[in-house]
């Protein structure tokens, strides 16, 4: 477990140091915002295309982790909806707290597990986890925005608005363009590959800054006990699907740990926007992103340990 938790040390760091440069006022909060849009539309996906053109892919070998993971969303997201009654006559959740909830909890921080990865297995974990990008991101975007369509109240989704969050996402462009580049052969001039390697090289670094300036401490402060589920679902719930599905699937090795760790970090941060946008809950779920960051320090050492263990 020790060797896990050092691995983590400076990622935790890193974000620690967004943190403190943003509440010391060395950087203002207003200019975390450019960075944050540089990180989201460009350098991370700089790095997702760089490592998808670079692999060596064998997916029939990874067709069992692709099964597991779409197994695992598709779990839990079930679960979370069929939890949407309970939740409402036990807790009088209503529907924009609701929403959120589900999505802290269905949506994950590819970028917290992007640098774990690249420390833990380098450019071979990197390549699996960018799989991971491909089965999960367009499917949680559509089932979240259906969510906040349906239980939230101030907007309804449409089949455009869910066509344009899909065509629009960095993420899902960077990923569907790696992989055409490299099962379809296409050469890439070498100024091309050098800039995006320049851009990759920037990309963890500057978005752990950001999600350290981006976590709010008085959000946390004020939210009541329903923040609990949101930390207990995603923390340890999700890393626990995630192993039943691998191993019903037969998943062992590598593509197992990274399988876990996907669904052991936090949630996405940029889900608050769209919390904000379609009425959602945006406090509880400003609260529960910080919550879920702060105490995964504690349980993704564990959980790493843990999934290296069982996966042999």
């Amino acid at each position: 477990m020790l060797a896990a938790f050092l691995s983590l040390i400076p990622i935790f760091l890193l974000i620690l140091l967004g943190f403190v440069l943003r509440k010391g006022g060395f950087v203002p909060m207003e200019q975390w915002r450019g960075v944050e849009q540089i990180c989201y539309w460009l350098l991370f996906p700089a790095l997702l295309i760089l490592s998808l053109v670079r692999a060596e892919l064998s997916i029939g070998a990874l067709k069992g982790y692709v099964h597991g993971l779409f197994a695992m969303i598709v779990t839990m997201t079930s679960l979370m909806w069929l939890l949407r009654v309970p939740l409402r006559n036990w807790l009088d959740m209503r529907g924009p707290t609701y929403s959120s909830l589900f999505q802290t909890v269905t949506r994950w921080n590819g970028f917290i597990a992007m640098a774990i990865i690249d420390k833990l297995y380098g450019e071979p974990g990197v390549t699996i986890l960018a799989i991971a990008f491909a089965v999960m991101i367009p499917y949680l975007n559509v089932v979240n925005i259906l969510v906040l369509a349906t239980y939230a109240d101030k907007t309804r989704a449409t089949p455009r608005m869910i066509m344009l969050a899909m065509v629009k996402n960095p993420l899902i462009l960077a990923v569907l363009t790696g992989l055409a580049v490299n099962l379809l052969h296409i050469p890439l001039p070498s100024p091309l590959m050098t800039t995006l390697e320049l851009l990759g090289r920037g990309a963890l670094g500057m978005t752990l800054l950001a999600l350290g300036a981006g976590l709010q401490w008085r959000a946390v402060k004020a939210a009541g006990p329903e923040i609990g589920l949101s930390i207990g679902l995603r923390l340890v719930g999700m890393p626990a699907v995630a192993l039943g599905s691998g191993l019903l699937f037969g998943v062992t090795g590598t593509p197992l740990v990274i399988m876990i760790i996907a669904a052991a970090v936090p949630t996405a941060v940029n889900g608050y926007v769209l919390a904000r946008a379609m009425g959602g809950d945006a406090e509880y779920y400003a609260a529960a992103a910080t919550a879920q960051v702060m105490l995964s320090f504690v349980t993704l050492p564990v959980i790493i340990w843990l999934a290296i263990r069982i996966a042999g």
